[in-house]
């Protein structure tokens, strides 16, 4: 299990998926008094960090609390063994919140919702062996019972990130003779991935990532900007919490590009993993399975009948497959029905072929951990890359292996990945097209599928961030 939270945000506790290009630009805060020269710094055995003045005396030096919006504008690490200090990304933020709630004034109540990734459902229901559909019944209750008002699942905004990532990727296909930097398409859901793609290759690689919203920022803008009116609340009296298999969605909440100006918040204000649920219930002296079973909220969930609904494809999403067999039949009138995955080095990087005649017409890839993206991306700046588009996810064995994923406890790590895997797929399928409130929620909400609002709702840009000449700049 992840490290205790206690207000400090230790962004992997599992050797680095995102290795550090240099060290964080602000560790320590030194007082800084006119007339002086340059402090020497001394760091002992402990970590801690003294300032040695002129006169040999030292002073222990605290440690700079950082934001994670100075942690986005920084050039340093991505995701390293370093803790990171936050003040609103915990679930102790939102037990605040909701103890507010409870003393607050009508009119000052604020509406909180928390939308539960599929991975992060998983995860519990392996803890607690429970099927995932008793899981998000048990977890709604427990949520419920804290105060919160509505518990979604991003299984169902991850309609919309397959069904425009399956758009964008037919028409960049069809641009690539006039656009050298249309392919291959990135995946763009992962934001440990994001981030180093932003720091590290800058403006070489951010044509080519996907500009299609991840589920929890789909999420984010459904619910801000649908859903919390139709209740009658503005976006900034609308609370919105997300649980996640992995710290970096943090990061990604924490984005500039999520903020609303006119209302003054995010589209997503807290991020808990997985790992900080099952704190939460600890903490309430409660064990997820004790607790009795509360109806699901249907609005925006995948269920069917007292059935959970999932996607094919992977604990990922699915966005390679999804977006393989649209592809097939919108460019070369092919049906694919089921996906022959080839393993290279790895499981962890796997090839797709469509082939017609002998001719390759289509060729994707998945890419999970460090080693193989940095592979992929040297492979791009080389020229050498036979891809049309790769499946792209910062954690060894992609989303269900996150960082903020409940950790074995008397079992290997492996054996849990396994049962984690197995609740995961156990789900039935759903395919995107087909989900009625999608198609209902494109024509009322964004008023079409091509629509501007469409563009603007479920699609972002990306930032290269010059790198800070300081005297932290370690390559590692």
């Amino acid at each position: 299990m992840a490290s205790p939270f206690s207000g400090v945000l230790q962004l992997t506790d599992l050797d680095d998926y995102i290795g550090p290009s240099q060290d964080c630009v602000k560790p320590i805060k030194v007082e800084k008094k006119p007339g002086k020269t340059a402090a020497k710094i001394r760091i002992e055995d402990d970590g801690s960090y003294f300032q040695i003045n002129q006169d040999g005396g030292a002073q222990k030096l605290e440690k700079a609390k950082i934001t994670l919006n100075d942690c986005l504008a920084c050039s340093g690490c991505i995701t390293s063994a370093e803790s990171v200090l936050i003040t609103q990304q915990s679930h102790e933020e939102l037990s605040k919140v909701l103890s507010s709630n409870k003393t607050a004034a009508p009119n000052q109540q604020k509406l909180v919702i928390v939308s539960v990734s599929p991975q992060s459902r998983a995860s519990l229901a392996a803890r607690f062996k429970m099927t995932p559909l008793e899981t998000t019944k048990k977890l709604t209750a427990f949520l419920k019972n804290l105060g919160v008002h509505y518990v979604f699942d991003t299984t169902f905004s991850r309609n919309f990130s397959l069904l425009e990532s399956q758009r964008e990727f037919v028409r960049r296909f069809q641009r690539q003779t006039e656009d050298k930097k249309a392919l291959p398409m990135l995946a763009s859901a992962c934001p440990g991935w994001i981030c180093y793609a932003e720091k590290t290759h800058g403006s070489f690689v951010i044509p080519y990532i996907s500009t299609t919203k991840s589920p929890q920022q789909v999420m984010g803008s459904l619910i801000k900007g649908h859903f919390a009116k139709q209740q009658h609340f503005s976006p900034d009296h609308t609370y919105h919490v997300t649980v996640m298999p992995c710290y970096d969605k943090k990061l990604e909440a924490s984005r500039s590009d999520f903020f609303s100006q006119e209302y003054q918040t995010r589209e997503v204000d807290c991020v808990i993993t997985t790992g900080e649920v099952l704190r939460l219930l600890e903490q309430k002296g409660v064990s997820l399975s004790d607790v009795d079973s509360a109806p699901l909220d249907t609005m925006f969930s995948s269920v069917s009948e007292e059935e959970l609904l999932g996607h094919s494809g992977g604990g990922s999403g699915g966005y390679l497959e999804h977006i393989y067999k649209y592809a097939a039949k919108e460019l070369f009138g092919i049906q694919v029905d089921e996906v022959q995955y080839k393993p290279l080095k790895n499981k962890d990087f796997q090839e797709v072929t469509l082939e017609k005649d002998g001719t390759v017409l289509l060729q994707f890839a998945l890419a999970y951990g460090f080693r193989n993206i940095q592979n992929l991306v040297q492979k791009l700046k080389r020229g050498k890359s036979p891809y049309h588009y790769v499946e792209v996810m910062a954690c060894p064995s992609g989303c269900l292996n996150g960082g903020g994923q409940i950790r074995a406890e008397g079992e290997s790590s492996k054996d849990l990945l396994q049962e984690v895997e197995k609740l995961y797929e156990s789900v039935k399928t759903e395919i995107p097209e087909r989900n009625l409130t999608v198609q209902e929620l494109y024509e009322q909400w964004l008023g079409g599928t091509n629509s501007e609002k469409a563009g603007k709702m479920l699609h972002t840009e990306y930032h290269a961030v010059e790198k800070m000449n300081s005297g932290f700049n370690i390559k590692w």
